[in-house]
């Protein structure tokens, strides 16, 4: 899930590219407690998909990695009900269908979980 808001960056995905599969693309604006991929592992990872290349004066070609960027996996309403974990939720708006958390700040949701812990054990 997103750990910030802005709009996410092609750099940042093509850093994370390798630790899952992305639901947004380069452009689309996110925030914190947004989901924006899965992952293999049970566990949830926050990540910044809005991270940004430093500017340097060294001149690099980076057209060839932009194009192996794996495109977004688009989640229907349907497939996002079923992806959905207990403590996220799902967001319909006109022009997306997102995931997110119930919590969204998060040092709220690891708050919320210790508390949990406690009350169950």
């Amino acid at each position: 899930m997103s750990d910030r808001a802005g709009a996410v960056t092609a750099y940042a995905l093509i850093r994370l590219q390798d630790r899952g599969t992305f639901f947004v693309e380069p452009g689309q604006e996110t925030y914190e407690g947004q989901v924006v991929g899965e992952n293999p592992r049970d566990e949830d990872m926050d990540v910044n998909v809005v991270r940004e290349k430093q500017q340097t004066n060294m001149r690099s070609s980076t057209a060839d990695v932009y194009e192996a960027l794996t495109p977004p996996r688009r989640l229907t309403l349907e497939e996002a009900l079923e992806f959905a974990a207990e403590d996220e939720c799902v967001e319909v708006t006109p022009d997306a269908v997102r995931i997110r958390k119930v919590i969204l700040d998060s040092q709220e949701r690891f708050k919320d979980a210790a508390r949990r812990r406690r009350a169950g054990a």
